[in-house]
């Protein structure tokens, strides 16, 4: 598990910077030039990285369905070389569907004023810039991150049905309440990813504006990353007391 969440934090890092520090530099300057490759490879970071972390959220899941309907095979089936190859499989969906989006994007005509309307390049206001009339160019990154987002999502969904139907199946009632707080943690994680990912990438761009866009992009490439170590640090039982010896001496204090 803690393997899974290392890589979950290097993704996280990964493509937020790639986006924060020019958003930033946007904010403060109130105006940003980027070149059109520097465009191109700052889309082709945050799909891959993104993309990656789709994947490694189902590994996670897959890993929770072991540690709880089968845990006395915990070892065996989620040996090390098991978890190096979850996690080198999310890498790899990553950078597949990285270069299906960058290659998209560099097939683009731009014949206008290239003023994005957003803080960085994400797809679909290049595709808004764009004067290319190939509605390919359209169809083929939604289907490929469609795609992945059913896949990931069914393995996940899979995953949590056998666990509540084990949990269900416990007589202890201490064992229920462990087993649902193991889960709380990545659910919670899950949720926020893959509602904010789906309302960008798979839903018709004719259902939502492009400021409604911003403000989403901004949950799932800032606030989320800045979320998932809180999330899954408020498990542990350390951070808990200290969180609780904070709250009581800000209490004391006032």
């Amino acid at each position: 598990m803690y393997l899974f969440l290392s890589h979950l934090a290097f993704l996280d890092i990964g493509y937020s910077s790639s986006v924060t520090p020019i958003m930033l530099s946007s904010f403060l300057r109130k105006r940003t030039f980027i070149p059109v490759a520097g465009c191109v490879a700052q889309l082709g970071t945050v799909v891959t990285f993104g993309t990656s972390e789709s994947f490694l959220l189902a590994s996670m899941a897959y890993d929770r369905y072991v540690a709880i309907c089968s845990p006395l095979l915990y070892s065996t089936q989620m040996s090390s070389t098991v978890c190096i190859l979850l996690v080198g499989a999310s890498y790899l969906g990553g950078c597949v569907n990285g270069w299906i989006f960058t290659g998209c994007s560099l097939n683009l005509s731009f014949c206008g004023p290239n003023k994005i309307n957003h803080f960085f390049c994400d797809y679909s206001p290049l595709l808004k810039l764009s004067c290319s009339n190939e509605f390919s160019f359209e169809v083929i990154p939604a289907i490929s991150s469609g795609s992945i987002i059913v896949v990931t999502v069914f393995i996940i969904s899979l995953s949590y049905v056998y666990i509540l139907v084990s949990i269900l199946k416990m007589r202890s009632t201490e064992g229920r309440q462990k087993a649902f707080s193991t889960c709380t943690s990545h659910l919670t994680a899950v949720t926020l990813f893959f509602g904010t990912i789906t309302f960008i990438y798979v839903m018709p761009q004719s259902s939502y504006s492009t400021d409604q866009n911003k403000v989403v992009s901004v949950f799932y490439t800032v606030v989320i990353p800045m979320l998932n170590p809180l999330i899954y640090s408020l498990r542990n039982k350390e951070v808990k007391e200290a969180m609780k010896k904070l709250v009581a001496k800000a209490h004391w204090w006032s």
